[in-house]
């Protein structure tokens, strides 16, 4: 019985998959490029408020992709973990070239972060949830009407210190891979996934920076058309503290909030 089940799902298999391919793939190579400030603000020993502002631009700068605002309250156990929820919303420029009106997206989001070291190599882990309500535009109009996905992301990030000197740079190697459900999600549950590799310095004590090559290959919702982005990324990452200096509190870094 078992065996004629498997050999029933392996002929079906195949069936189901290429039911679904539709229509030829087609990738569309574009070159962006996309800054940011990400920000924690320690307020107690284990609060604080996560903000940080995004800018992605085509080429280089010619054109405004999307702009985002995200905010939060941080719980900070310890130096380790982290957990965080709060609002984003994200202005995103029309897919037509001839269109003037841009899309609102609403975010609501939920995050745990887990940073751990081997040896000297640090290594960051997040998990975040997010409630996206995707504004419709219409004949360059607004419709009045959303598209709702949650989209849940996995990002891996390593640092490794190339220098004995601690002030040189650190190579940085990340990944994130961005799945997405919902009623309206036909052929796109793989949304994107996103690869950098680049360089993290330290300004001072609370200020850093991260500059390099992301490439984001996001699958649209036709399930046959792709976007290869091969972005110019530079990232800041800023974190203050409003309370007096007492015992040494634990301390998460900022990190890559990303779109």
């Amino acid at each position: 019985m078992k065996t004629k089940l498997f050999k029933i799902l392996v002929l079906f298999f195949p069936i189901v998959i290429l039911g679904q391919v539709h229509k030829e793939k087609e990738v569309n190579d574009q070159f962006q490029t996309w800054v940011s400030l990400n920000s924690v603000t320690k307020f107690s020993e284990h609060w604080g408020i996560a903000a940080d502002i995004h800018l992605r631009s085509n080429d280089f700068f010619q054109d405004t992709n999307f702009f985002l605002l995200r905010g939060g309250i941080a719980y900070i156990p310890n130096s380790k973990f982290s957990f965080t929820g709060g609002y984003a919303h994200m202005w995103l420029e029309p897919k037509n070239p001839a269109w003037t009106t841009f899309s609102d997206e609403n975010r609501i989001y939920q995050q745990v972060q887990m940073n751990t070291k081997s040896g000297n190599v640090s290594i960051l882990q997040r998990l975040r949830n997010e409630q996206r309500w995707q504004e419709i535009i219409v004949d360059d109009a607004e419709s009045g009407k959303n598209k709702f996905s949650n989209r849940v992301r996995y990002l891996i990030s390593v640092t490794i210190p190339v220098f004995k000197k601690k002030t040189a740079p650190s190579l940085v190697i990340s990944d994130e891979l961005l799945l997405q459900f919902g009623k309206e999600i036909v052929y796109n549950t793989f949304d994107q996934n996103r690869f950098f590799v680049g360089i993290k310095q330290a300004i001072n004590p609370k200020l850093s920076f991260d500059f390099g090559y992301m490439n984001v290959y996001q699958e649209k919702s036709s399930g046959y058309q792709y976007d290869m982005n091969h972005t110019l990324r530079l990232f800041f990452y800023l974190n203050a503290s409003l309370k007096a200096k007492k015992a040494a509190a634990p301390v998460v870094p900022a990190t890559s909030g990303q779109n």
